[in-house]
């Protein structure tokens, strides 16, 4: 197995100031083509906090900043956001599923963002026995980008239906099979498996996952000790 290093680190936002500078990051790009809805994503919301969520985000090397980020949603808690605006198919229903959603990334950040928070889902799913990962896309591009990565149509290609949490905007609804991903890629000779599967990225890494209680978003900001966000975990 080759070692490749990255001009980034991948990690799992384990404190508010990372939570923040992940919504900074979906405030940007997502108000870059929504404005209105940009400005309701420039500070952590309750789904970050829930039990069964992960923030992922991407920290360039040079700069420090934060230049990409991603949410994953579980649905042994509680359902995913998705639900509320699809059927999820009877194949899929019954089983552990997650939710790949507020996927962002800066103008000029490393084209290796997008791939690597797609293998950080994979790889997070794969430890947390998720069967299904199912996503979003709106856009053409994005709609090639994910079915280029495996993802594959849910609803049928070239279906699009409103999702209530990006905005009630016609999104295509695509799912990844998790189990199935790496027999797959080997047997299509995909372009990626070597980076999915067969090189270990040392600047990706997942351990420590966070569970942070929702109460503390609603805490007023002078009732925190010394005036800042305290995030706790659930027990």
């Amino acid at each position: 197995m080759a070692t490749t290093w990255m001009g980034f680190t991948t990690s799992i936002a384990r404190s508010h100031p990372a939570l923040c500078d992940a919504s900074a990051v979906r405030a940007e790009a997502y108000g870059h083509h929504v404005p209105a809805m940009g400005a309701t994503l420039a500070q952590p919301d309750v789904i970050d906090l829930q039990p069964g969520t992960t923030v992922l985000v991407c920290r360039d090397k040079a700069s420090g900043q934060v230049a990409g980020t991603a949410r994953i949603q579980r649905n042994q808690q509680s359902p995913l956001q998705i639900e509320r605006s699809v059927d999820v198919p009877e194949a899929l229903a019954g089983q552990h599923l997650a939710e790949i959603t507020r996927l962002a990334i800066r103008p000029g950040a490393d084209t290796l963002m997008r791939p690597m928070l797609v293998k950080a889902c994979y790889l997070y799913a794969v430890a947390s026995q998720i069967r299904w990962l199912v996503i979003g896309a709106r856009s053409p591009a994005l709609i090639r980008i994910y079915r280029g990565l495996g993802f594959a149509d849910l609803l049928g290609e070239g279906r699009q239906v409103p999702l209530a949490h990006a905005g009630g905007l016609p999104h295509s609804v695509l799912a990844f099979n998790v189990v199935a991903a790496e027999r797959t890629w080997h047997a299509a000779r995909h372009g990626l498996y070597n980076f999915m599967v067969e090189t270990f990225h040392p600047d990706l890494q997942l351990t420590g996952e966070p569970e942070f209680a929702e109460a503390a978003l609603a805490q007023p900001e002078a009732a925190r000790p010394g005036g800042r966000p305290q995030l706790r975990k659930v027990a």
